[in-house]
């Protein structure tokens, strides 16, 4: 029998449970002055397809992946239809409507149902925590048609 599999497993979820018990003491990355979040399309109000796509843009820091640690660096989160911010001073969770873009993608194809939807972005530092300030975009709103 091989017991490599559950052997992972049970190490990935050590490991999980350890840095969310963790994840308060976690420094906050200081974002570089002026650095600036925002969508290069679909601009605000925009009407969309179903599916369409979404283009980030980051000004006075550089795009990088989770794990590179250089303070002037983050990777994109597109928040959809929050009504409330995530916190702050804990690494984002991935749901449904904080998707992560770990890898340094700055674009996504995106599906969303017919009606209103707000999209917002917010950047992360190596573990995924908002930089302090956030570097954040404005809220914008696309309807799908």
């Amino acid at each position: 029998m091989n017991i490599t599999l559950p052997r992972l497993g049970l190490a990935a979820l050590l490991i999980g449970a350890i840095t969310c018990a963790v994840a308060d003491d976690l420094p906050r990355t200081k974002a570089p002055t002026g650095a600036k979040a925002y969508f290069i399309t679909p601009a605000d109000g925009a009407v969309v397809d179903k599916t369409f796509t979404v283009r980030f843009g980051l000004k006075g820091m550089g795009v990088a992946p989770v794990g590179v640690d250089n303070p002037t660096t983050g990777h994109h989160h597109l928040l959809i239809d929050l009504a409330e911010l995530p916190a702050m001073n804990q690494p984002l969770p991935m749901t449904e409507h904080i998707r992560h873009f770990g890898q340094g993608q700055t674009e996504t194809e995106l599906t969303l149902p017919p009606g209103k939807h707000t999209l917002q972005l917010l950047i992360g530092d190596k573990f995924h925590l908002p930089h302090d300030p956030p570097v954040i975009s404005e809220k914008i709103t696309v309807t799908v048609k």
